[in-house]
């Protein structure tokens, strides 16, 4: 299993609490280097409160090895030749290593976050796509820019605007989905599908990878040779049970907030818990948070988060996602030796199971 990291940058839900460790700009250098020397395979950075092109860029020039990409940056405010020009620019600094993952949005931020019209997503993401690759072919191989959808339409290329081609111009495209439409629209267009951290792996296995499979098909490619699924856990661990009751506190909060947000209902559906999803949605409507999560119980906890001690998190993540994923993605805070040694132990024995894969860390998203 490949191993993915995000590190710290203070994300937080509407009405939780503070990040235990925000991003540091100033160190993504240092913290860079230090996930390239931890052995992780991949460096991973979301857009929440920083721009995550730009923090890539500082830890592509901070390492040599790692492979980096957004997970996920916003497609739908920024244009397609905005985005791929993002892309094209941080895999010629990184020299091949960047993947670039999309996400949609909910409706209540792209009308009222980002000011847009909303429309469909699951259609408007594969033209987004097609309108990206487009761009990249008129760069690469001179293809003339002639691209026609419902969203987009672009033809007009000139040369001071074209960078021209690069070295490694097949850059991965990584979709977040959900649903089964958004599923399907990844395996038709996408690389990689990036399920949210509230979908377990019996929800990936019976909803999901059959919908990217059916656009895997019509796209005429039937086979899921070389598609990666990156997931980015919910995890509770730390190195001792006091420390480890804190984190499950946070995290039985993540889960309640997660259960209570609707483009997520059908990963709680499911299991059965629509009534807890719906009365849960309540609540947060009525912007009462602390009073969520008593609602979930240490079944439902365990359910969608993996808990446990820093010396059994590893093995317990290889049990639940060693079959189901690609990628594998956590951060654990490192204050000293000890715990330096202790995570580069735990990097390498997920490196070592048998099903091949990647482990990343996560450059802002809580520990």
């Amino acid at each position: 299993m490949k191993v993915e990291t995000l590190l710290p940058l203070g994300k937080t839900d509407p009405g939780l609490r503070a990040p235990e460790v925000p991003l540091d700009l100033g160190r993504v250098f240092e913290d860079a280097r230090l996930v390239e020397e931890l052995g992780y395979d991949a460096l991973m950075c979301e857009e929440t409160k920083d721009d995550p092109y730009v923090i890539m860029g500082l830890a592509a020039q901070a390492t040599t090895r790692l492979k980096l990409g957004t997970s996920v940056a916003m497609a739908f405010p920024r244009s397609p030749t905005v985005t791929a020009m993002s892309a094209w620019t941080l895999q010629k600094l990184s020299r091949g290593r960047f993947t670039l993952g999309l996400g949609s949005q909910v409706k209540g931020h792209v009308e009222r976050r980002f000011g847009m019209k909303w429309s469909a997503p699951g259609p408007w993401m594969r033209e987004y796509v097609g309108a990206v690759r487009a761009v990249w072919r008129c760069w690469q191989d001179g293809t003339p820019l002639q691209f026609e959808g419902e969203h987009y339409k672009l033809s007009l290329m000139v040369p001071l605007f074209d960078p021209g081609p690069i070295e490694h111009p097949d850059i991965p495209i990584h979709l977040a989905a959900v649903n089964p439409y958004m599923c399907q629209v990844a395996g038709e267009v996408a690389d990689g599908l990036r399920p949210h951290p509230v979908c377990t792996p019996q929800y990936i296995e019976a909803v999901m990878l059959p919908a990217v499979q059916r656009g895997r098909e019509r796209s005429g490619r039937k086979a899921r040779d070389g598609f990666s699924i990156s997931m980015k856990p919910l995890i509770a661990t730390a190195a001792t049970p006091a420390e480890l009751a804190d984190k499950v506190r946070d995290i039985r909060a993540r889960v309640a907030f997660y259960a209570s947000t609707p483009n997520y209902f059908s990963a709680f559906e499911f299991h059965g818990l629509q009534d807890l999803a719906l009365k849960l949605k309540g609540l947060a409507k009525e912007q009462r948070w602390e009073e969520m999560p008593p609602f979930i119980s240490d079944e439902v906890l365990n359910l969608y988060a993996v808990v446990g001690l820093h010396d059994e998190i590893g093995k317990k993540l290889l049990q639940r996602f060693g079959d189901v994923v690609t990628n594998v993605e956590f951060s654990i805070p490192v204050r000293n030796e000890g715990e330096r040694a202790r995570l580069k132990a735990l990097v390498a024995g997920l490196q070592a199971a048998p099903k091949p894969g990647r482990v990343a860390a996560f450059l802002n998203a809580p520990a």
